[in-house]
């Protein structure tokens, strides 16, 4: 294991009935603007609920904020905020709405020209205003990381970001927040959150054996809890530790003291930004692809993923990975996505267009050991095409 620092400020008020948590967790001197997306959170009651727990604040609202949200939207947030010279964000829903508080908390105070150098050029920050979430689709964990992903339609770029400065104040997880969520929503969350984990345990083995067994049991529990969440939408405990597992998955603790991987993810991010995939799909179709590319490289921990994750016996050792990974193919595939990118009907062209995206914005050395070149991009799509 590395030397490491882990700190993780978010303060989660979890469980039925903690959304008015916020009345007194933000303090009544704030100016809050509440960002959500669509028209679910007004369906579900949610949104009246915060507006009710909200009732002696001063507070603004600004809803549309797209799946995969994108600057332009986020910049008219932006303006709004300071119109109403707004010193709190409150996000309410999914991750999409949640890293689209985050950008608008460093872009608020931001005194550049163009807030999207924050994003694309690494521009500095010293201050971002303080936000805070209500968690109504579960999957991303960004309600406690300093992450977010944000897309720029008129450049075509789909980037990520990190600071400690974007850390949410507070989270509430609701469980019953969830429940009018679709399927296909909650199959999406269910994958994203366990190839979260993925990214973090396929790493070089490096001895961190707290981080490995707390790694495999979230697994093991999102492989347990999806098919339930999916049969039984009002089922509170599958809500309730579907919603845990997926926050556990990234907020940071299993990936400390080990080299992280998120090759998959690299290369999920231009899928989304250039075909619009959903980003948990996005991952399940070249998921298992990357690890057959990879497998010589990967074996080790490709082992003990089939040993303890799935429970296979280790007879043949290659023939155990084959199963791991078929195995891993069917649980996506149950919870309602492909797991190629040719059953999604993505164009020959991707294989090509994908490798040159990543060579132009540098990132030509994906995964643990940088072996994801964009050569090996282009191989991981074309396997996936075929």
């Amino acid at each position: 294991m590395h030397v490491f620092t882990y700190h993780n400020p978010t303060q989660i008020f979890f469980g039925k009935g903690q959304i008015n948590a916020a009345r007194r967790a933000i303090p009544e001197k704030n100016r809050v603007l509440v960002l959500y997306g669509g028209g679910s959170v007004k369906k579900n009651n949610v949104l009246d609920q915060v507006r009710a727990a909200l009732n002696k604040h001063t507070f603004a609202e600004f809803g549309g904020i797209e799946p995969n949200p994108s600057y332009e939207t986020l910049m008219s947030a932006v303006e709004l905020a300071r119109r109403e010279k707004s010193d709190y964000i409150l996000a309410v829903g999914g991750g999409s709405v949640i890293d689209g508080a985050k950008f608008v908390a460093a872009a608020v105070p931001f005194k550049g020209a163009d807030p999207w150098s924050i994003i694309e050029k690494h521009t500095p920050i010293s201050k971002a205003l303080p936000i805070s979430c209500v968690l109504t689709l579960p999957g991303t964990g960004t309600e406690s990381n300093g992450n977010l992903v944000i897309s720029h339609k008129e450049k075509g770029i789909k980037l990520g970001y990190y600071n400690h400065l974007l850390y949410p104040v507070f989270a509430i997880l609701d469980p019953t927040a969830t429940y009018t969520l679709p399927p296909k929503q909650i199959g999406n969350g269910i994958v994203d959150a366990f190839v979260h984990v993925v990214e973090q345990y396929m790493n070089l083995c490096e001895n961190a054996i707290v981080q490995d067994r707390y790694a495999e049991s979230l697994m093991r529990t999102l492989i347990e809890v999806g098919p339930q969440t999916l049969k039984h939408p009002l089922d509170y405990e599958s809500r309730a530790n579907f919603m845990w597992a997926a926050n556990q998955a990234l907020n940071g603790l299993i990936g400390v003291g080990v080299t992280q991987d998120w090759s998959t993810h690299g290369i999920g991010h231009e899928l989304t930004a250039l075909y619009g995939l959903d980003h948990g799909q996005s991952l399940a179709a070249i998921l298992m692809q990357n690890w057959q590319i990879n497998r010589k490289a990967k074996h080790a921990k490709l082992l003990q993923y089939a040993a303890r994750v799935w429970h296979l016996p280790i007879v043949d050792e290659e023939a155990a990975i084959t199963e791991a990974m078929a195995k891993t193919a069917a649980f996506f595939e149950s919870m309602g996505l492909k797991t190629s990118l040719k059953a999604l009907g993505v164009e020959a062209a991707a294989a090509d267009i994908i490798p040159e995206r990543l060579q132009q914005m540098g990132f030509t050395a994906l995964g643990t050991r940088g072996e994801v070149t964009p050569y090996v991009a282009r191989q991981i799509l074309l396997a996936s095409l075929e």
